[in-house]
């Protein structure tokens, strides 16, 4: 038997996660994820995405972020019409985030043309997809929950173990070959997709029953950096709203719709609970957070036991208190510049490339009482990532703004484990049988370190994965 695989996407760059197993000719996709980062280069990848769907057997997804689902719609659109695997909240996330990027795309694609006809050009740019791919796309995800399994060929089994990155984030543990009689004669490979962080707040720690696979597909985003543990990050969190509203400055906090804003409001509310903060307006300007919010509400089935400790046991919603306030109208968003801090607004896109906080950003930046909060990873040629690195002058919606306000670096609010808990979660895992890992998703620098880390571990036959690449897997 046959079995390969290569990667058309995060093979050494952290977006646009898509690896290709394929057993005997016949495909299967793990992940179909959108690349994010410069305008340009990102649309020019993502347009030239193409690949033959004659083969693919099924796709399987790991969690719901654009990162990894966004380019889903595109093989619905070349006709694919076969089975996507996806835990039931990663199916309610996908969808979402699907039609959130459909939808940005109808509105730049808008946008451009009137751009264009003011200067007499003519137009070129179109969406990559429409909302009605992302339907059909949809109707093709088949709920898998975890730890249950599947066969999704006749020799092809698959089952789900919790991630702990975001709702319903998971490992994809694919057996080829099954047989429970004869173990040694099964081929284990698992796809990590991200792997989360212990003791964060909602979702649970990520899982260590998995069974002890063959070659192990690991994600290294954070291969060579350590985050600030969770009691640093609250104090972090607690002197930054602090002193933000003696100054009574904005806190302008870029962040992920889907549970990096979830987070921040869980942690804000025990804060103001605990009146370790003061009673301050807290905006989650983001339709997208609104409906993913809404998502984390119906599937507690997610949830680690902090929430019902903190919350559920005491009737109360975990993402709504009353200086919570979701706006979901351009009106609503736009009234926020013209009020006066304290403040806090969490507005997406988590990487400040698209969405409402750029017209936060554009507002607030140069204006020195303002706090602008980084709170998560920010890809290469992203704005975000530009004003994390400290450049005192950032083009925002084309025109050019004084960085005069206050840039705090938060990184404990990471929903990716770094090196250290990477290495942790392997050592706690089963790994008799471990062949191979291989490093996916993640820059150069962070799988060169995360390499030699992993070889001090013990872990030894490490490869970094190259573009298209095949590797035969014996």
């Amino acid at each position: 038997m046959s079995i390969k695989v290569y990667s058309l996407g995060a093979a050494q760059e952290v977006t646009g996660s898509k690896h290709v197993l394929d057993v005997d000719g016949r495909k299967f996709m793990i992940d179909c994820g959108a690349f994010q980062g410069k305008r340009k280069e990102s649309d020019e990848k993502n347009r030239n995405f193409d690949f033959d769907i004659e083969n693919l057997e099924s796709v399987i997804l790991t969690h719901g972020h654009l990162d990894h689902c966004g380019l889903l719609p595109i093989l619905t659109k070349k006709g694919y019409n076969g089975n996507i695997y996806a835990t039931p909240a990663t199916r309610d996330i996908a969808n979402l985030v699907m039609m959130d990027s459909a939808r940005i795309q109808a509105h730049d694609a808008e946008y451009l043309a009137k751009q264009a006809s003011k200067k007499g050009e003519k137009f070129q740019w179109k969406p990559l997809f429409d909302e009605n791919d992302c339907v059909a796309a949809a109707n093709q995800i088949v709920s898998l929950s975890y730890n249950r399994k599947m066969y999704i060929a006749p020799d092809v089994q698959l089952e789900f173990y919790d991630a702990g990155h975001i709702l319903g984030s998971a490992f994809a543990d694919i057996t080829i070959n099954p047989n429970p009689k004869n173990p040694e004669k099964e081929t284990r490979v698992l796809f990590t997709g991200d792997i989360g962080r212990k003791c964060k707040p909602i979702i649970r720690n990520p899982a260590i029953n998995v069974p002890s696979p063959d070659y192990i597909f690991l994600e290294s985003t954070y291969g060579n950096k350590l985050h600030d543990n969770h009691d640093r990050s609250m104090k972090e969190l607690e002197r930054i709203v602090r002193e933000a509203c003696a100054k009574k400055g904005k806190i302008i906090i870029p962040s992920f719709a889907i549970e990096r804003t979830q987070e921040l409001v869980f942690y804000l509310h025990l804060l103001t609970d605990q009146k370790k903060i003061p009673v301050v307006p807290i905006y989650v300007d983001s339709p997208m957070a609104s409906n993913a919010t809404s998502v984390f509400r119906v599937h507690p089935e997610c949830y680690d036991d902090s929430v019902n400790e903190a919350f559920l046991k005491h009737h109360k919603n975990p993402f709504g208190f009353n200086s919570l306030t979701f706006t979901t109208s351009v009106e609503d968003s736009k009234a926020l510049n013209k009020k006066e801090g304290p403040m806090i607004i969490i507005s997406a896109d988590g990487m400040c490339e698209a969405g409402r906080v750029l017209y936060h950003l554009a507002n607030e930046i140069s204006n020195a009482r303002n706090t602008i909060m980084i709170v998560g990873y920010m890809a290469e040629n992203t704005l975000g990532r530009k004003i994390f690195d400290g450049q005192k002058e950032v083009r925002i919606l084309g025109d050019l703004y004084q960085v005069n306000a206050k840039v705090e670096r938060c990184n404990g609010f990471s929903a990716h484990a770094d090196y250290s808990e990477m290495i942790e979660w392997l050592n706690e895992m089963d790994t008799s049988r471990l062949k191979k890992i291989f490093l996916v998703h993640g820059e150069k620098d962070q799988q060169f370190g995360f390499k030699e880390h992993l070889a001090e571990a013990g872990f030894k036959d490490v490869e970094i994965i190259e573009g298209e690449k095949v590797y035969n897997l014996d």
